[in-house]
């Protein structure tokens, strides 16, 4: 998007911005959308949609699934060394519209996305990408003694980034287009500990993953 100036309607004196509908389509606004102004702090402006909470929320919990092991290998602390923990997920769902059966979501349809954190995270060795001991790792399940799994970013933040676009840009989308269409998951925690957890958070407005 480019940078926009203020058109001065002399009659009333007043200032306005001035979007056409290859703009609008562009931010994903509508005629009638609430907008709001944020404060760069550098003597500019960024205007953007107001994100309005959805009217329903529903949440399934999966309580300490399996046992992961991992490293951060970049902390400067014992968290380099490989340690695993139970791992625990909370997700939320949103929507304005309830199907048929007056549901946000179909918790006997999240099956299959259970069936993909067992995988996952359940008895496996996560290796970050960027690990520089990763073929060391990933050799460990060559020789049978890990199961592994590949991630981008080990840890609770890492981990549920990746839920999130995963559940929202690929397991929904699975559903059908109306349950893509319908609903969105605008929360993924992962928790390690009673004491210790992250988060994502998003909603569909951010229009985060468009192409």
């Amino acid at each position: 998007m480019t940078i926009k100036t203020f058109v001065h309607d002399k009659e009333t004196d007043e200032y306005y911005l001035q979007f056409d509908d290859s703009e609008l389509q562009q931010l994903g606004w509508s005629i009638g959308d609430k907008v709001e102004w944020v404060d760069n702090k550098d003597g500019s402006w960024t205007i953007r949609k107001k994100k309005m909470a959805k009217k329903y929320i529903s949440t399934k919990t999966y309580k300490q699934l399996g046992p992961v092991a991992y490293r951060q290998h970049r902390a400067d602390s014992h968290c380099n060394l490989i340690h695993g923990y139970a791992l625990s997920f909370h997700l939320e769902f949103e929507t304005d519209d309830l199907d048929v059966r007056n549901w946000v979501m179909d918790f006997g349809g999240l099956r299959p996305l259970k069936e993909k954190l067992e995988d996952w995270f359940d008895h496996t060795l996560l290796v970050a990408e960027d690990d520089p001991q990763r073929e060391a790792l990933i050799n460990l399940g060559t020789l049978g003694l890990a199961k592994i799994t590949e991630v981008q970013k080990t840890g609770c933040e890492g981990i549920s980034d990746f839920l999130y676009e995963y559940i929202n840009t690929i397991f929904l989308p699975s559903c059908g287009k109306s349950e893509a269409d319908r609903v969105w998951c605008s929360k993924v925690e992962v928790r390690e500990t009673d004491s210790n957890m992250a988060m994502r958070v998003g909603h569909r407005e951010d229009n985060e993953f468009d192409e």
